[in-house]
């Protein structure tokens, strides 16, 4: 009898034993969630790259670095693509980053 109650034992514990052929197994949801972040962390260098472009010639322009030499009051568009208004491009990334909104001018 002790043979048949173990045996109805091991038969109720026998469903809770990992299987050898799923141990490695790889779900769908893991690799959706690992490419989404990766997508996601793409998107993000993206748009810090655009903020350094954006502010790089934003600041070029409000310290007049790039006037066109035969035309006043104009600007030099070949100088834009090419200027480099602060000497790092993590200076431009912090001001976008730190600076939300537009600067408000300064009444004396």
């Amino acid at each position: 009898m002790s043979e048949d109650a173990e045996g109805k034992v091991l038969k109720i514990y026998d469903g809770s034993r990992p299987l050898d052929e799923d141990l490695f197994e790889t779900t769908r949801v893991n690799q959706i969630a690992w490419t989404l972040a990766v997508l996601m962390a793409g998107l993000a260098l993206w748009l810090a790259i655009a903020l350094v472009n954006a502010e790089n010639q934003r600041y070029a322009l409000l310290t007049r670095q790039c006037e066109d030499p035969v035309f006043k009051g104009e600007v030099d568009l070949v100088c834009m693509q090419v200027v480099s208004s602060r000497p790092h491009w993590w200076q431009h990334l912090w001001y976008g980053m730190a600076h939300l909104g537009p600067e408000k001018p300064s009444h004396k």
